[in-house]
């Protein structure tokens, strides 16, 4: 699963998800994506959930390029302890991902064989995503 190798601090807060993506809004890498439609925190085990899905499904004939980096750590208390005596330990990473953003490209195989995969790969995902391809091409 994706994680940092290191980060300047070991604890982060929860924060909130506002606006549109700034940035990785359009396709850069393949021909086909899949773009998030409504902000959401997407943890590593659903990108890799969603990575194995698509990879899956073509058959591993195209390539895969993930957008989106689980760089955010998640603290988490242990059950049944009570409450004070500091923020729990980070338990496992994930990204704010925002509307608008491109989190998978693909390229190399068909249009239908794409639209599917990455439907596959959205029930994975938390949020709403939608399809996109380059123009003239697979709609």
């Amino acid at each position: 699963m994706l994680s940092p190798k290191r980060t300047k601090y070991r604890k982060a807060q929860k924060g909130r998800i506002h606006g549109a993506a700034k940035g990785g809004t359009s396709l850069n890498f393949g021909r086909y994506g899949l773009k998030a439609m409504k902000a959401g925190r997407v943890t590593a085990r659903q990108i890799e959930a969603a990575r194995r899905a698509v990879t899956r499904h073509i058959k591993r004939a195209g390539k895969v390029w993930i957008r989106v980096f689980p760089d955010v750590p998640v603290s988490a208390k242990p059950a049944e302890v009570r409450m004070g005596k500091g923020k729990g330990t980070p338990e496992f990473w994930m990204c704010r991902v925002k509307p608008g953003r491109i989190m998978f490209e693909l390229d190399g195989v068909d249009a239908a064989v794409a639209r599917r995969a990455f439907e596959l790969a959205a029930a994975k995902l938390p949020m709403e995503c939608k399809f996109v391809s380059r123009l003239g091409e697979g709609g």
